[in-house]
């Protein structure tokens, strides 16, 4: 049986009671207009606004806490990069209960709001914590995320596959009496500001066809990066805003990081031929990030 009807537009498809597998030219108008998405109404008659950033705030780490980034004028940042710290007793975490945890990151994700353009976007790499309870930390950020006023734009699963497990233990072995989950995943999760779109204005994009392929799946392979190799305790790679810097934004774009750590995704936007700004209240982090990025200006200006 066909799974799909013919749409208003030529060439396209419809929603039918089946679903469908075509979404090139897709009319789903008919899934929105359910009762499932009643209380989710789309952005109607977008302003789009996009305001510049002087040229002296572009490209620096300030050592300063994001919860005020007053710096930046509103409505400026594409796209936000970030993996908050996880409040799990490392040495730069601050041991916060998951109430105060959670209003930290709100303070600083409101801030993210009011900085992003119109349809600019905001990524969040977190992993959920412990087994007794579990706590499901990207659950926690989805519900704040959206009482902010974020459209949610989906999830991915970032499978670390054999590089990195953060436990070793099983529980009861080969027992149904306590068998332990062990993640070998993390979470990246994607919203956006005001709409779901952005305009181009004539801006370039630079993913290529086979990439643009591979990473709009929501189950990203590639591993994880140790700790002593970057010279910080929870880096994430260079792979990871890498994909995401080429997905949501185009060239000469500005990325933010509220929680800079190593200095990754700035990094990661330099390459990128984007601009970044970055935060983190350690100073030797702001130090090594950087150092990280000089590495890297010096080696480019040899060739």
């Amino acid at each position: 049986m066909d799974k799909t009807k013919a749409s208003p537009r030529k060439g396209g498809t419809k929603t039918s009671k089946f679903g469908t597998s075509g979404r090139v030219n897709h009319d789903s108008s008919e899934f929105y207009d359910s009762k499932l998405y009643a209380d989710r109404p789309p952005p109607e008659k977008v302003e789009f606004i996009e305001n510049p950033i002087d040229n002296e705030i572009l490209n620096q780490i300030y050592c300063q806490s994001s919860e005020n980034m007053s710096e930046i004028p509103d409505s400026s940042i594409h796209l936000m990069v970030t993996s908050p710290p996880y409040n799990v007793k490392k040495e730069y975490d601050q041991d916060l209960s998951l109430s105060d945890y959670r209003d930290l990151l709100r303070t600083v994700f409101t801030q993210t709001h009011e900085k992003l353009v119109t349809g600019g976007r905001a990524c969040i790499n977190i992993a959920n914590l412990g087994r007794k309870p579990y706590i499901a930390l990207h659950g926690h950020i989805i519900e704040d995320m959206l009482e902010i006023g974020y459209y949610m734009r989906g999830e991915i699963i970032w499978n670390k596959a054999s590089s990195a497990s953060p436990s070793t233990a099983w529980g009861s072995w080969m027992s149904a009496a306590n068998p332990v989950l062990r993640d070998i995943h993390e979470y990246i999760l994607v919203f956006s500001k005001g709409s779901f779109s952005r305009r181009r204005n004539r801006k370039e994009n630079s993913i290529r066809k086979e990439e643009f392929l591979e990473w709009t799946k929501s189950v990203w392979t590639f591993p994880a990066v140790s700790a002593k190799s970057i010279g910080h305790p929870a880096p994430f790679p260079e792979e990871l805003p890498h994909r995401l810097i080429q997905l949501y934004t185009f060239k000469n774009d500005v990325v933010l990081d509220p929680f800079c750590g190593s200095g990754t995704a700035c990094l990661a936007a330099l390459k990128s031929g984007r601009s970044y700004i970055g935060y983190d209240i350690e100073e030797k982090y702001v130090e090594l990030a950087n150092n990280r990025i000089e590495r890297y200006s010096s080696q480019t200006r040899l060739f």
